[in-house]
């Protein structure tokens, strides 16, 4: 069996299409469900956010497996095989470990060192889990793969500065407007995106924080939390009459706000113009309000291209960081290997503790004379001489499981002690 990621990002196809293959929160059971019933896959974790849509499998059969994916996500977001297989990228075993080290470290980002990935990644290793999605293999790689970007950030500097993309949306804003202190800033949606913008805003001087959301109790939570006011979604008009920028990014499949909703409040806004920021996957806004009269509309193209700017850096920080996952791959991979061979290991003490009884056995008559305390110290005894006899062929069978020397030391012990058939 093997390890292997199939995705896809916005900077492999284009954004329209890239929309309608990403999943929110609550469509990410159902495609679980659906990865789940392919024939050749055993475990399966979906990591979709507004960079990436990524299914990490255990296929029995590749090529068999890749197709089952290609064909699930196809179903699962009502679009053609044929419209985004040329546009999909494979890694597999241990260039799908480092892919996934590297995606959680923050270096396969729209913002280089992103610090929200590591979230993303591990929620969407806690859905599978909650779904029933993941078994040994997918548990062991997440859990490396959050100690990795934990690593990352610690040890390196590749999350210095500006690193999330709900900051760079904030800065980007800031920078169209010359500065946010002292504005009216509407926040549409309260997931972990609108929330981190509605921090970042208020830790840089913005005036007045409007929060809507489709739930009002979670857009008073979050108001409360950084002294904003909270919009309910019927106010909307009144609120993009006032404000100076609208900051959005909610989990809706289809556009939220249309040019016939913005119109009305554009014509009270006077000359007062209005800078909206983007940053959902699929897109909130639709694109056609960027055409009019007083409008700036930026999106995640324009904040990929903005964060850019700003990433000399940590982008110096690119090669520690890959070292890092090396190194961290090389641990998961002697871990993998260890697990391996406790088969093996298990199977050769199990063959020693058989013939350890059979020779007690043997010499049952002649310890008939021992009383309890002798009797439990020839077996402390004959246990302990055993452990002592087993201890450097386990160590060298985990410590070199995987590398050919293993292989042939496995080999040998399977021969010598006939464990052919306790191992498997």
């Amino acid at each position: 069996m093997s390890v292997v990621v199939i995705g896809l990002n916005h900077r492999t196809m284009p954004l329209d299409l890239f929309e309608r293959l990403t999943f929110d929160g609550a469509r990410v059971p159902k495609a679980l469900a659906a990865l789940q019933a392919c024939d050749h896959v055993t475990e399966a974790v979906l990591v979709s956010t507004c960079n990436r849509t990524e299914a990490y499998i255990v296929a029995e059969r590749f090529h068999a497996a890749y197709q089952e994916v290609r064909d699930a996500l196809a179903d699962l977001a009502h679009v053609a095989p044929e419209d985004f297989a040329d546009h999909l990228y494979v890694h597999y075993d241990d260039d799908a470990v480092r892919h996934l080290f590297r995606v959680t470290a923050g270096v396969d980002s729209d913002v280089l060192g992103d610090t929200e990935v590591q979230g993303q990644v591990r929620d969407a290793w806690k859905v599978a889990v909650d779904e029933g999605a993941v078994g040994p293999v997918l548990n062991l790689l997440f859990r490396h793969a959050v100690e990795t970007g934990k690593r990352a950030r610690s040890d390196t500097g590749i999350a210095r500065g500006t690193a999330s993309v709900s900051h760079a949306a904030v800065e980007m804003a800031g920078e169209h407007l010359g500065s946010v202190t002292g504005r009216t800033v509407l926040v549409i949606g309260v997931g972990s995106m609108g929330r981190s913008m509605a921090t970042a805003l208020r830790g840089a001087g913005a005036g007045r924080v409007l929060v809507a959301n489709r739930t009002p109790a979670r857009a008073r939570a979050l108001a409360d939390e950084v002294d904003g006011e909270v919009v309910a979604l019927a106010q909307l008009p009144d609120a993009l009459a006032e404000c100076d920028v609208l900051l959005t990014s909610t989990g809706a499949t289809s556009v939220i706000i249309d040019h016939t909703e913005l119109e009305p409040a554009l014509v009270r806004r006077g000359d007062d113009p209005l800078l909206v920021v983007d940053v959902a996957v699929p897109r909130d806004v639709d694109p056609a309000v960027g055409r009019l009269p007083g409008v700036t509309l930026l999106d995640i193209d324009d904040l990929r291209r903005f964060a850019q700017a700003g990433v000399d850096g940590r982008r110096r920080e690119i090669a520690a960081v890959d070292a890092l996952v090396d190194e961290e791959a090389e641990r998961y991979r002697r871990e993998v290997s260890a697990r391996a061979a406790a088969p093996l290991v298990a199977a050769l003490h199990s063959r020693a503790e058989d013939v350890r009884q059979s020779e007690l056995a043997r010499y049952a008559a002649r310890l008939d004379g021992l009383d309890d305390r002798q009797r439990a110290a020839v077996d402390g005894l004959t246990k302990a001489l055993l452990a002592k006899v087993l201890h450097e062929p386990t160590v060298k069978l985990k410590t070199l499981a995987g590398t050919p020397t293993g292989d042939r030391l496995a080999e040998a012990l399977r021969h010598l002690y006939d464990l052919n058939d306790l191992d498997g």
